[in-house]
Order: structure tokens, then C-alpha cells, then sequence
């Protein structure tokens, strides 16, 4: 896919080989992605990541990720901030929203720009707050292990009831990428939740912190803190997740950070009581 543009702008398909450029701009916006982040990313939707070009120079980038016939995710809209206000954002945002289709499209808006997504057909799902600080020292609680390829199927069904698609594309990689820490809890034989940890720029993050109840993710955010102690940590709460919310605080952590969760129509029922921390930004 191809488009030309004023300014010469010419916005092509990414590959996997683009990402550290893309990640390099998320990273001095503050949004601290992963470092193993990219190719969990292009597993779900190698098609999904656009970069605009001047002369061949990256100069914009947006990602809009299918997830399947109904759904897709938008994220990582930027612009080298030398060039904003040209044009390049918008010109990439239209090339690449012509990917998902008809599908329902969903994203998480920095709160500069949720006025221009409302323009664009989102509408306010709910906020989510970025809560940061440092890791208490704590000991591994019982129920709480590492995931292995075993709990595979199991994990990939627990993650399509936590949200608006199925994903096992991306959770197969996601659980395993580079220093990404991937823990269950389970009771009885029967899963009651998950998380992984992984590196960012800045701090480690939590990511997705999926769970049945509040004890189930106290016990798991525990065990994905307890080898990180005095690390500094983040997790992507969804405010009506009051005992998400409350989590968050209890371990000493304090907002950094805001979303809002917008999509342009309905999407299908999941367990958002479920989700106590979400997965990623860019990929909801």
C-alpha cells in the first residue's frame, strides 16, 4: 500500500526491520514501549505498521493492527516533531485506516489528541491511568507460577475472554519474547488469571494483568514484583476498574500517565472487570 502526499510524503507498509525507528519515537514521547516489543506486534498483523517517507527519511508512522474480521487496534501515530503540523500525520492516519476495513477500530488516545479522534468517529469508551513508582520487595505467593508452553491453549482462551479479539498469534509470542516474564495463577487445575513483566525505555511494565478477582491480581502483581524490588515499574489501569485502581495505589504507585479508550463502534463483550492492568497501549 502506497500513497502519495504534499511535501512528497510517500507512506508504505513497515516492516519488522523498521520498528527500532518507530520505537525510538514512542520512547522520546515518553510512552516507554517494551524492548522486545516488535515482533509480538508484526506476528498478529505484519500488514498493520505504515511509515510515511520524505526522500526515503522516516518522517510519520502509524500502526492499525487487525485482530480479526470485527476488530482492529490503532496506535503509535507519530510524527518527528521537526515536521508536525505539515499534513504527514493526517496523510498516514488515512493510508493506514483504509487497512482495518469495516472492522470496529479501537485506540488509546493521548489526551492531547482525543478532541482530533472525536473529529475522526471515536468515541469515549473509558480513561485509562499509567501508575508508576518502585517495586516493594515481597516473596513469590502460593498459586503463583511460571507460565510454560503447557498452559499455551489455556492462556490463549483466559486472554479472548479479556478482550475484544482473539490474539493467539501475538499472546504465543508476547509470552515468550526477550525478557518478558509470563506468571499464572491457578486453582483447583483451573486458570484465575495471568501477567507478564517485561523492559521498557524506563521502567519494567506490567502488561497484560488479567484476573478473576482482586486477590487473584494482588497475588499475581506480587509475584511479577517480587524479583524487581526497588525497580521502577508501570501498569496501564482502566479507571473503572476500581480494584485495579486501588491495587495500583495499595503498591505505592502513583498516576504518570493518561489514555483515553475510544473506538469508532461496538466491539464484543469481554470481562473488562477482568482487567487490571492492560496488555499494551499500542495494541489495546
Amino acid at each position: 500500500m502506497t500513497s502519495a502526499a504534499p511535501h512528497d510524503l510517500v507512506v508504505t507498509q513497515a516492516t519488522l526491520a523498521d520498528w527500532p525507528v518507530i520505537s525510538g519515537w514512542a520512547a522520546a514521547e515518553g510512552w516507554n514501549p517494551g524492548l522486545s516489543d516488535g515482533p509480538a506486534f508484526f506476528a498478529q498483523d505484519p500488514g498493520g505498521f505504515f511509515l510515511g517517507r520524505i526522500d526515503g527519511e522516516p518522517v510519520s508512522a502509524v500502526s492499525v493492527v487487525n485482530h480479526g474480521p470485527d476488530y482492529a487496534f490503532l496506535g503509535c501515530y507519530l510524527v518527528r516533531p521537526d515536521l508536525r503540523g505539515r499534513g504527514h500525520g493526517l496523510t498516514t492516519w488515512k493510508t493506514a485506516l483504509a487497512h482495518a476495513g469495516n472492522r470496529t477500530v479501537g485506540l488509546d488516545g493521548v489526551v492531547a489528541q482525543q478532541d482530533n479522534y472525536r473529529q475522526s468517529g471515536f468515541e469515549l469508551a473509558y480513561r485509562t491511568v499509567r501508575f508508576t513508582g518502585t517495586a516493594a520487595a515481597g516473596e513469590q505467593p502460593a498459586g503463583v507460577r511460571a507460565a510454560g508452553p503447557a498452559d499455551l491453549a489455556a492462556l490463549t482462551a483466559y486472554d479472548s475472554a479479556c478482550h475484544p479479539a482473539d490474539r493467539p498469534r501475538f499472546l504465543a509470542a508476547w509470552l515468550t519474547a526477550p525478557g518478558h516474564r509470563a506468571l499464572v495463577r491457578a486453582e483447583g487445575g483451573r486458570l484465575t488469571g495471568y501477567g507478564v513483566i517485561r523492559p521498557g525505555h524506563d521502567t519494567l511494565r506490567i502488561g497484560p494483568l488479567f484476573a478473576d478477582t482482586a486477590a487473584d491480581a494482588r497475588a499475581l502483581f506480587a509475584a511479577l514484583t517480587a524479583t524487581a524490588a526497588g525497580a521502577q515499574v508501570a501498569i496501564d489501569v482502566p479507571e473503572p476498574n476500581a480494584a485495579g485502581v486501588a491495587l495500583a495505589e495499595a503498591a505505592g504507585l502513583r498516576p504518570s500517565f493518561e489514555t483515553a479508550r475510544m473506538y469508532t463502534g461496538p466491539v464484543r463483550a469481554y470481562a473488562r472487570e477482568r482487567v487490571f492492568g492492560v496488555t499494551t497501549l499500542e495494541l489495546g
